[in-house]
C-alpha cells in the first residue's frame, strides 16, 4: 500500500460535541490540562490508525470524541474479526505505551499525564460498543461465531448497559455530569448501530448465498 495515498484519503476531525469540553477548559485556565487530553486521544486514535495500516486497510475517516475516536475503515462490515480485533487493540496499546513513558517525565506533568491515560484506558475497555472493549468483545464473538444474531443479540446488551448506566449516573448528578454525557453520547451511537444493523443482516445472507 502506497504511504501517501493511505495519508491523503484519511480525514482526521473532531466531533462537535467535544469542542465544548475542550473550550470551558480553556475559559477555565486549564490549557495545558486540555492539550494532553487532545495530543492523549489523538495519540490513542494513531494506535488504531497504525494497526489498520499493519492490516493493510485504509482509514477513510478519523473523528475524535469525548472518550477516544472513531475511524471509518475501507470495507467496513466485511472486514475479517481477525483485523477488526488487531485495529481495536491499537488504541489501548497506544495508551499503553504513552503509560510507560511517565515515569521519565517530569512529577507535575507526570502525575497529569497519568490520571489522564488511566482514565482514558479505563473508559475505553468498558466492554460496551463502540468503545474499544465492546469492539474487542465482538470481535471475538464473530471469530466464535461468525453469525449477524449474535452481533444483534451484543447491541443489545450494550444497549441495556448503558441505559442503566444513564440512570445511575443522573441519579448520582451534579458529580457524574460527565459521564452521564457520555453515556448518553454512546447510547445515540447504539441506536444508529442497531438502525445499521440491517445491512449487517443483508450482507450475511448475501455472502451465503454466494457459498451456497
Amino acid at each position: 500500500m502506497d504511504e501517501r495515498a493511505y495519508a491523503t484519503m484519511m480525514r482526521m476531525t473532531i466531533h462537535p460535541l467535544f469542542l465544548p469540553i475542550l473550550f470551558s477548559m480553556i475559559l477555565s485556565g486549564n490549557v495545558s490540562y486540555y492539550a494532553l487530553i487532545l495530543t492523549s486521544l489523538i495519540i490513542h486514535e494513531l494506535g488504531h490508525i497504525v494497526a489498520a495500516f499493519l492490516c493493510k486497510v485504509k482509514v477513510e475517516r478519523c473523528v475524535i470524541m469525548p472518550y477516544g475516536g472513531e475511524i471509518e475503515l475501507q470495507g467496513g462490515i466485511s472486514l475479517s474479526p481477525n483485523k477488526q480485533l488487531i485495529i481495536a487493540i491499537g488504541g489501548p496499546m497506544a495508551t499503553l505505551l504513552c503509560l510507560c513513558v511517565v515515569p521519565f517525565l517530569d512529577p507535575l506533568l507526570a502525575d497529569l499525564l497519568l490520571k489522564i491515560q488511566l482514565i482514558l484506558l479505563g473508559i475505553n475497555l468498558i466492554p460496551i460498543w463502540p468503545l474499544d472493549g465492546g469492539r474487542i468483545i465482538l470481535s471475538l464473538i464473530l471469530l466464535i461465531y461468525p453469525k449477524a444474531r449474535f452481533y444483534e443479540m451484543y447491541l443489545s446488551i450494550s444497549l441495556i448497559l448503558t441505559i442503566l448506566t444513564m440512570i445511575i449516573t443522573f441519579i448520582l448528578l451534579p458529580k457524574t455530569l460527565f459521564l452521564l454525557v457520555l453515556s448518553i453520547f454512546i447510547f445515540l451511537r447504539l441506536v444508529s448501530e442497531w438502525r445499521y444493523r440491517k445491512y449487517r443482516l443483508a450482507f450475511e445472507k448475501h455472502v451465503m448465498k454466494r457459498l451456497t
